[in-house]
């Protein structure tokens, strides 16, 4: 499995601030969707919304970590638990709780994994032949995790937060044998041409950071500084994710090289991300799934999205946004944020 997908050059153009001739909207469903919604309803949404979904949603086969009931040993010899199909569990079996097996501990090949399951660079060379010819650009990503919570699901989070506080000998090593590993595999991206890398992470709890920003500096921002240097001195794009309350963090991931941050809007607020961020990066707002869109109205929803359009967007680029839809929206608001995301995506143009 990989996770090689594509943009357009339209979003291109909105990374770069370069007047996209809309913003570009992404409505990602949750593969857990299609069985607590009816299949045809969902169906229906999607022929109906053409901008965001221009091609055919048929119902996802669920990846090995996503299957309730079936435990599973990812690459690094992490098991992961989930109790509903299509939702990503939890590690509840880290490897390395104990320090003393850091000694024999084998990581894996870059050139056969990515992290969570095998991989084929051959494949992935064909699919991105396959993106050009179709006239997009291809975009390559590391696991979702790839550094800070890929140390926690190695010895545990609270273990990972003493070993940052003591400052464990054993925390060096393993996060240069991590770092190796990933830019293993964002080294094979630029060589084959991708035109943006993503580093998917999360590092923001409901309200804070997951770790000291202190730690973070001293850990974790040299370690995405080295990812990210191979995708800049190749021209390419630096896509960041992270879920959480992120405000602590926010300076430090901008000055590491990203030109677009995915970051939540109501957990971080959008007025503040307005006043620190607006112009200085592309903002890829990742909308409420907390309150406004699973609790409010229609008419609230709509005036939520086009707040943050308004706050955050500009003729000249530098706002996308995505929604990812959960169980538990009501059909009636799952309906209402693809009108909107539709209306409101060319309201610069």
């Amino acid at each position: 499995m990989d996770f090689t997908d594509a943009i357009t050059e339209n979003t291109r153009r909105a990374i770069r601030f370069e007047r996209p001739e809309y913003i570009p909207v992404v409505f990602w469903i949750n593969p857990a969707c299609w069985h607590h919604y009816p299949q045809d309803s969902l169906q229906e949404l999607i022929s109906s919304h053409p901008l965001l979904f221009p091609r055919s949603q048929p119902c996802p086969a669920l990846a090995p970590w996503e299957r309730a009931g079936q435990p599973y040993v990812d690459s690094w010899g992490c098991t992961w638990e989930t109790t509903d199909d299509g939702i990503t569990g939890s590690v509840v079996r880290h490897p390395l709780a104990d320090w003393n097996a850091l000694a024999s501990f084998v990581p894996p090949n870059p050139d056969r994994v990515n992290g969570m399951a095998s991989i084929d660079w051959h494949v992935i060379e064909e699919k991105i032949a396959g993106i050009r010819c179709a006239g997009e650009l291809a975009v390559g990503s590391l696991e979702h995790g790839h550094a800070f919570l890929r140390l926690s699901y190695l010895r545990g989070y609270e273990r990972l937060l003493y070993d940052m506080a003591d400052d464990d000998p054993g925390l060096g090593r393993l996060i240069e044998m991590v770092e190796t590993f990933s830019l293993g595999i964002v080294q094979r991206y630029i060589d084959l041409g991708v035109a943006m890398m993503r580093y998917p992470e999360d590092l923001g709890m409901q309200r804070g950071p997951m770790l000291a920003p202190g730690h973070f500096r001293k850990y974790i921002k040299p370690v995405y500084e080295r990812l990210m240097a191979p995708a800049r001195a190749a021209g390419c794009l630096v896509h960041m994710h992270s879920d959480g309350d992120i405000r602590d963090l926010v300076d430090d991931l901008v000055v590491s090289g990203v030109d677009a941050l995915n970051l939540q809007d109501l957990v971080n607020g959008v007025d503040w991300i307005a006043a620190r961020l607006k112009d200085r990066v592309c903002i890829d707002l990742d909308i409420d799934r907390q309150s406004v869109t699973r609790f409010g109205s229609p008419v609230q929803i709509d005036a939520l999205i086009r707040a943050e359009v308004r706050k955050l967007g500009g003729p000249q680029g530098g706002l996308m946004m995505i929604y990812g839809l959960y169980p538990g929206v009501p059909l009636e608001n799952v309906a209402a944020l693809m009108d909107a995301l539709e209306r409101y995506a060319t309201f610069y143009s």
